[in-house]
């Protein structure tokens, strides 16, 4: 079983529609912290790694399903794990809970292709990114 990184996360005031459940748009805030964090726990922290590779990760796809509301105050899981790496980009996958809750409330996925700082030409996922998130990488 590959592992998956987990973070926590509150549905806030901003997060809510006049119905008073997530407009569906935020989703993508919690993906992006999950992304983020998952990252930072392989030392590939984004604020270093752009640099030192010289690329860009821009999204090229976003896709989410949803299943269940949340509300204001929800204590939220949010894991992230690698789909498939490709040549020239990687899909992270992303699966939403309400804390203590085995229903999925959400799920989706992001495709990141991989770019050259200074032509945004695609060029090949850097190895040390396939090393590191290795062990995130669904079977």
């Amino acid at each position: 079983m590959h592992k998956r990184f987990t973070i926590e996360e509150h549905v806030r005031w901003s997060d809510i529609d006049r119905a008073g459940i997530i407009y569906y748009g935020q989703f993508l805030r919690f993906f992006e912290i999950a992304e983020t964090e998952l990252f930072r726990a392989v030392g590939l922290s984004y604020s270093e790694v752009f640099d030192q590779l010289d690329i860009w990760l821009p999204r090229v796809q976003i896709h989410f399903d949803f299943r269940k509301p949340l509300m204001l105050d929800d204590l939220i899981e949010v894991s992230a794990y690698v789909g498939r790496f490709g040549s020239k980009s990687l899909t992270l996958r992303f699966e939403v809970n309400k804390k203590g809750e085995a229903d999925l409330v959400a799920e989706g996925h992001i495709i990141l292709a991989c770019v050259s700082r200074s032509t945004f030409q695609s060029v090949s996922i850097p190895q040390e990114i396939r090393e590191r998130l290795k062990p995130y990488l669904a079977a």
